[in-house]
């Protein structure tokens, strides 16, 4: 047999199992998740409660519905900054066009949908077209829209608030899409968790099983060498930030219509959140690497973490250390998993 012949033997030969876990992105997520559950299941005995596992998965929904696109975005090898305060951008536009227009609810609704798109667009357009660095580009939209949100809000509305549209019409049902929740058992489920657990459907299909896909992880790995072979990288970036505004405008209608008036300053420093959960789950910082379920696996060791601490009754200011440690802890774990699977491939 010739060595060409031992070769293509080789690559054909099945994979065992235990190679086919060490290639998956999301293994570290994974092992940090089991731990992090182990340790608050003896930590804080309301953890193990079924009612506490409803208001986890709430937390770690409210986090994971935008961790998906942002996942995405970084394996398409960009960061976009203004996903947080975007969120809240989105919750004021639906508000005060609703309000101020004394419309129907849903043409709010409609109308911010139109209003965030066109920011995730701009931020692509932008990125494509100016060559510079994601960073730079979301900085600024992130600034922009921070002051937007703050002058616009206090111009129309006369203060650091939104006015109440709970008795506008529409908004019973705009609720129940975007704010509802229902009981099974002792378990109160939020609507959220729904949305989020589709998003990561969608996005994992998208990734796996379509072309757009393939793209995204080109434009990640190397862009140059993705645009030499036919891929469109900035039709490609400029879709994945606007899949970052779909979602963005979601989680605004759910801050909107769970409380019918919305902080015009509330947002700020979510992104971070986004990016670690994201991260935590998987994503290189490079680009080209990682999945949607890791960024869910990552929003819900979040989600343990945030009540973990809570109902084992430690000092919240602790929080943000623990985040920051898993963190790194998910990061060195994530990269040696990698190591092991490139030296097993």
């Amino acid at each position: 047999m010739s060595d060409l012949a031992a070769v293509a033997d080789e690559r054909l030969a099945p994979r065992s199992t235990a190679r086919r876990l060490l290639g998956r992105p999301e293994l570290g997520a994974v092992v940090g998740a089991v731990a992090v559950f182990v340790f608050f299941a003896f930590a804080a005995d309301p953890f193990l409660q079924w009612s506490s596992f409803g208001t986890v998965l709430y937390a770690s929904s409210t986090i994971g519905i935008m961790a998906v696109p942002v996942a995405l975005l970084m394996i398409g090898g960009e960061f976009d900054l203004s996903a947080g305060v975007m969120v809240t951008s989105s919750a004021l536009v639906s508000s005060m066009f609703s309000f101020q227009m004394t419309a129907n609810v849903w043409v709010g609704v409609g109308v911010s949908l139109l209003v965030t798109l066109a920011l995730g667009a701009f931020n692509g357009i932008m990125l494509v077209r100016t060559k510079l660095p994601s960073f730079i580009i979301t900085l600024g939209t992130f600034l922009m829209l921070t002051g937007l949100n703050l002058g616009l809000t206090k111009l129309i509305s006369g203060t650091v608030a939104t006015k109440s549209i709970g008795d506008m019409e529409g908004f019973p049902a705009a609720h129940d899409l975007f704010a509802s929740h229902w009981t099974v058992g002792s378990v109160d489920l939020q609507v959220t968790i729904a949305w989020w657990l589709g998003l990561v459907a969608v996005a994992t299909w998208v990734l796996l099983r379509t072309r757009a896909g393939n793209w995204i992880f080109a434009a990640g790995g190397n862009a140059g060498a993705a645009r030499a072979v036919g891929v469109p990288v900035a039709r490609t970036k400029v879709g994945l930030y606007m899949a970052v505004a779909f979602c963005a405008w979601i989680s605004g209608q759910h801050l909107l219509f769970s409380f019918d008036v919305v902080q015009s300053g509330e947002g700020v420093g979510n992104e971070f959140l986004y990016i670690i959960a994201a991260v935590i789950g998987g994503c290189l910082m490079t680009g080209g690497y990682g999945s949607a379920v890791g960024s869910a696996v990552g929003a819900f060791i979040f989600g343990m973490t945030s009540k973990g601490i809570v109902y084992a009754q430690w000092n919240p200011d602790w929080f943000k250390f623990f985040l920051g440690a898993m963190l790194l802890l998910a990061t060195l774990l994530n990269a040696w998993v990698r190591k092991r699977a490139e030296a097993t491939a």
